[in-house]
């Protein structure tokens, strides 16, 4: 399961981490970037009502790659895996969530700041990890930084990721994906606006595609 998850997590390139309260806003959220070409939400429990709108879209929409974030204890591992989340996000590398995620069996991609953190994801058998906050702790330099002494580490970039710097984490041959907020950012989810979601969801989808081989020839 682990494996299947983090290969469509990274053939999507882009997570959205969203902030939702309550079943009808992660419906229609899903709904949103459904239509937008990208079925995957990192729903973070920053609102009393997230647990309700992981486990609404997990029921509602199978098609969709449910993923619970802000995950910082292992109580909370089991509320999200019972609400249905495929994978755990969580801002820091915490054995006690990490090791109930294995226990389940549900993806975890802890975060890491430093090479200290990815030495204790490795030793507990992780090997993908969410750089964060990757635009405080150097970027896309932190990155090829890290992977000099760990080449087989993997990063999902997220915190300060937009559609200006996008490429610049996504052409780093060690980011599986980046994760985001630009798209589905909290006062065009409270305002209903979920056509403009759908609008920056897919334009968000096209410029994440691999960018294409010259094939130019010199004649």
């Amino acid at each position: 399961m682990t494996a299947s998850v983090l290969d469509r997590i990274a053939s999507l390139r882009i997570v959205p981490v969203v902030v939702v309260g309550g079943a009808d806003e992660g419906t229609n959220l899903a709904d949103a970037l459904v239509a937008g070409g990208l079925p995957v939400a990192e729903i973070t429990l920053r609102l009393p009502g997230a647990m309700d709108a992981i486990a609404a879209v997990a029921d509602s929409h199978p098609g969709v790659l449910v993923g619970a974030g802000t995950v910082v204890n292992a109580a909370q591992v089991d509320q999200v895996v019972e609400a249905g989340a495929s994978f755990i996000v969580s801002p820091g590398t915490f054995e006690p969530v990490i090791r109930r995620a294995q226990e389940h069996g549900v993806p975890i991609l802890p975060g890491v700041a430093t090479a200290s953190d990815v030495m204790r994801a490795l030793d507990l058998g992780v090997e993908v990890v969410k750089l964060f906050p990757a635009s405080v702790v150097g970027g896309p330099a932190a990155i090829k930084a890290l992977s000099a002494p760990f080449p087989h580490v993997r990063f999902m970039p997220t915190g300060g990721v937009n559609a200006a710097n996008l490429h610049d984490y996504l052409d780093l041959p060690s980011v599986i994906a980046a994760g985001g907020s630009w798209m589905v950012e909290r006062p065009l989810v409270t305002s209903g606006d979920w056509a403009e979601i759908t609008r920056r969801t897919a334009e968000a989808v096209a410029l994440a595609a691999p960018k294409a081989a010259s094939t130019d020839v010199e004649g």
